[in-house]
């Protein structure tokens, strides 16, 4: 397994993670404590240190994180514990007498967190949602208390746009406040939007990326086809419509790229993702020992050249 530092920080993190929002997903095998507990296991063996959940994951509310927690059970330090808080749209078990990016509702979720989470520390909280209703100043002051009473260890922040990540870099800096060390939006090969300006600015301030949905719902791992693909799968149970927008003439060549080098299509995509160097870890979904023993053998299975980078690129250009 490959590490890598987090953005400008010194945290170092697996170069494949693990997105624990399947945890306690009904349907699965990590529905049951059990299931969870094995994937972990076969987390850790592989080399993968970094864990990515968040308050709202699961079949209720801090499911997920309260599976986490009970298959980290006595060895925390082991893991990179990343979890989020404060998304927009998502009801919150918590009153709502504050905005979710206050100084109130970040002081109730941390706590909330923390005891699902079985643990001391987080490793890496952050603001899910960017919130109109609380100016960036509270939300970053909020944050360093809870930094400086040991509670978390560094922030970073989830679905911003480009501007909003430079507005409070510079605003941190004006306030000699904590500064965001990581940015997780959506990208994969087929959503690539971020590269036009959240790549630029976090490449400037020194903000780690985490791609979230990095193999589209699964449809990198080659499990899916024009035909559908299994009946198990979130996609077929919850969203079978995405498949029909999926340009599968531009899937199936790139199937027959990996294959003329020898690899799977999940390392081929692995391995594009990880060629940006301001990815520090793709965290891709897991619900089976196998899936994540997979994804993380990805992760150094294939190192494509620049040349071979923009052939891929070629395929599924820029909108």
């Amino acid at each position: 397994m490959e590490y890598r530092n987090l953005g400008r920080s010194g945290l170092r993190v697996s170069a494949v993670g693990l997105g624990c929002n399947n945890l306690s997903r009904p349907g699965t095998a990590t529905e049951s404590q059990e299931g969870t507990t094995a994937v972990v296991d076969a987390a850790l063996d592989s080399g993968v240190n970094f864990f990515d959940t968040a308050e709202m994951y699961g079949v209720a509310f801090g499911a997920s994180e309260s599976r986490l927690g009970a298959a980290l059970a006595g060895r925390r330090d082991a893991a990179v514990i990343a979890t989020k808080f404060g998304h927009t749209d998502i009801p919150s078990q918590i009153e709502g007498w504050g905005a979710k990016a206050s100084r109130r509702y970040i002081r109730l979720a941390v706590e909330g967190s923390l005891r699902r989470l079985q643990t001391d520390w987080i490793d890496l909280y952050q603001l899910h949602t960017p919130n109109p209703l609380v100016p960036i100043e509270e939300t970053l002051a909020a944050l360093g208390e809870l930094i400086d009473e040991g509670k978390i260890r560094y922030i970073g922040h989830s679905n911003f746009a480009a501007w909003q990540l430079v507005e409070a870099e510079y605003i941190a800096r004006e306030l000699g406040s904590e500064r965001f060390i990581s940015a997780q939006n959506e990208y994969s090969l087929l959503v690539r939007g971020a590269e036009r300006e959240l790549f630029p600015a976090a490449d400037r301030f020194g903000v780690g990326f985490l791609p979230f949905y990095p193999l589209y719902n699964g449809v990198f791992t080659g499990k899916y086809s024009r035909q559908g693909g299994p009946e198990d799968s979130r996609i077929m149970q919850r969203r079978p419509q995405l498949l029909e927008t999926v340009p599968w003439d531009a899937v199936d060549a790139f199937a027959a790229f990996a294959a003329d080098r020898g690899i799977t299509m999940l390392e081929a995509t692995v391995g594009w993702l990880l060629s940006h160097s301001g990815v520090s870890s793709v965290i891709a979904g897991a619900t089976t020992p196998e899936q994540i023993s997979q994804n993380a053998a990805a992760g150094t299975a294939w190192i494509p050249s620049p040349d071979e980078v923009e052939q891929i690129e070629e395929l599924f250009p820029l909108a």
